[in-house]
Parts: structure tokens; sequence; C-alpha cells
């Protein structure tokens, strides 16, 4: 199917990133569980919390070590796929899963402490932006797709931006949490807005824009990083990325680019119902606390 049937096992699961994530996994359950009695503050965790871990775990391997990694090195709408899924699906899900109480001992470690800034809405919203905007310039892409060691760091970095870009929604910190609903939402139209040229750029041109999706050598190239064995054997066997194709590379570049867009409009459009909705309920809220009878009586005093 999509042509995963040619690779082998380790190609298409990776192995090793999947222990990693496994041994993560299990060390969230640990401090959870058995070492939370040593932590001050401490509390139960509630299952929906531990869900949303691990589910958030699921969707980042899948993204980045499955065989959704895979099919992004064949299909660039894969590519965008696993983009969203990573840095737009997974750091909530993973952020609602840490208890608050976990992440004030997060956030007492020092390289932390001092980067705090960063998470202020206008910077966090920019830098995220900004670096997965600049991600996406052909050249840029094409250098990071083709330097292993760089495309790592340059994905975790992005990481550590996608959740600084969610703080100001999914702050697991009541105390910290002091946006006001009207913030939160023109914060959601920012983030729509800031990462629509790049999505643009890549809809609307009117042609290819990546060597990786359509040079057969610069494709070997940055298969090799993800497929064990000589790049070389990949070029005789299938030629390039269009033996996997079902598109052309053209209508494959801007299917991609729709369902980057579609996956942040959706998700930003679900979050933006959800802190319209508490708003609302707030605001109401403040109203039917105001007791009438106190009301007239002052209104008679002032009389």
């Amino acid at each position: 199917m999509l042509g995963l049937e040619y690779f082998s096992f380790s190609a298409l699961f990776s192995p090793l990133f999947l222990a990693f994530m496994l041994i993560v996994t299990a060390a969230y359950f640990v401090v959870i569980g058995p070492l939370s009695e040593r932590i001050a503050g401490s509390e139960p965790v509630p299952l929906s919390k531990k869900i949303s871990f691990v589910c958030g775990m699921f969707i980042l391997y899948l993204a980045q070590g499955g065989p959704i990694s895979l099919l992004g090195h064949l299909m660039f709408t894969f590519h965008m796929t696993s983009m969203a899924l990573s840095f737009i699906v997974a750091p909530p899900l993973l952020m609602m899963g840490i208890p608050a109480w976990l992440w004030r001992v997060i956030l007492k470690i020092n390289p932390f402490k001092k980067l705090g800034f960063l998470a202020r809405p206008i910077v966090a919203a920019v830098l995220f932006n900004g670096l997965f905007s600049f991600y996406h310039f052909p050249d840029v892409h094409d250098y990071v797709m083709l330097h292993f060691t760089l495309h790592r760091i340059y994905y975790l970095v992005l990481f550590i931006a996608a959740i600084l870009m969610w703080w100001t929604l999914i702050n697991p910190l009541p105390e910290k949490d002091k946006a006001s609903g009207l913030a939160k939402i023109g914060y959601i139209f920012l983030n729509m807005v800031l990462l629509t040229p790049a999505c643009g750029l890549i809809i609307f041109s009117i042609e290819p824009l990546y060597a990786t999706y359509s040079d057969p050598n610069a494709w070997a190239q940055a298969m090799g990083y993800c497929v064990p064995g000589d790049p070389s054997k990949l070029l005789e066997a299938f030629g390039g990325p269009t033996f996997f194709n079902i598109m052309s590379t053209k209508v494959d570049q801007q299917v991609g680019g729709i369902v980057m867009k579609f996956f942040q409009e959706f998700i930003f459009a679900t979050m933006l119902a959800k802190v319209f909705f508490r708003w609302y309920k707030q605001e109401n809220k403040e109203d039917n606390d105001m007791v009438p009878g106190e009301y007239s009586e002052g209104s008679m005093n002032r009389a």
C-alpha cells in the first residue's frame, strides 16, 4: 500500500525511536505514580490526562518514526501530514497530559526559567510560525533534509517552539493562565494568519519547489537517512520518488499545502470554539453572581 510493501520492518517502524518513545512513556508513568510521593504538592493524575499523554506520544511516534515518517520521504503530502501531527496535534495533547504539579517541577529547571520570555504570546507565535515558514523555503528545506544532524536539531527546536506557541492556549498552570478569553481568540487568529503565507506559497506555486521530491538523486540521498542500505540501490529499484507518488509532483505539493492548512484550521477552529464558549460562560457567570437585592438596596440608598 502506497509502496510501503517495498520496505523492511526497521524502515517502517524505526525500532530505536520506538524504544525511546516507550522509555519516555514509561518514565512518565513512574513519575506520576511511585515517584509522585516524593514530589511536594503532587496529586493523583486523572485517567483523562494519562490518555492524553499516551495519545500525544503515539501520534508523535507515527509522525516521526512510524510509517507516516517514511511516507513523508516519498510524498510531500505525507511530509506535511507528519509536520501537522508533530507540531499542531501532538504538543497540546502532551501538554494537557502532564499534571500542573509536574509542570511546576519542570519549569524550575534553570534553562527553562531563562527561556520564559519566549512563551510570551507574540514572541511564541512569531517564533514558531517563523521557523516553520523558514523551513519550507525550498533551498532551506532541501538543505535540512539532506543533512541528518541538522534535520534532527531543527525538528527538536521546532517542537520546543510549538510547545511555546501552544502555552498561551493550553497553559496547565492555573496561577499563570492570565490571558483573557478575548486575548486567546485574538492569539488564535494571529497564528492562523502567520502560517498562511507559507502554505499559500506551496499551494499556488506553478512548479515543484523541492528537489527532495522531484530530483531522484536528492531524493535517494534523503531516503538514505531513514532506510538502511545503499541509497543508490533505491535509484536502481525505483528510479525516483515518482514511482511511489499517486499524483504528479506539482499536485502532490499543492495537496500537501492544503493538508497542512486544513489541519491548522481544524485544530485552531476547535480551540477557538472551546475558548469562546468558556469565555462566554465565564462572562455570564459573573453577571449572574450579582445579587439583585444588594443592587436594589444600593440604588435606594443613592436615591
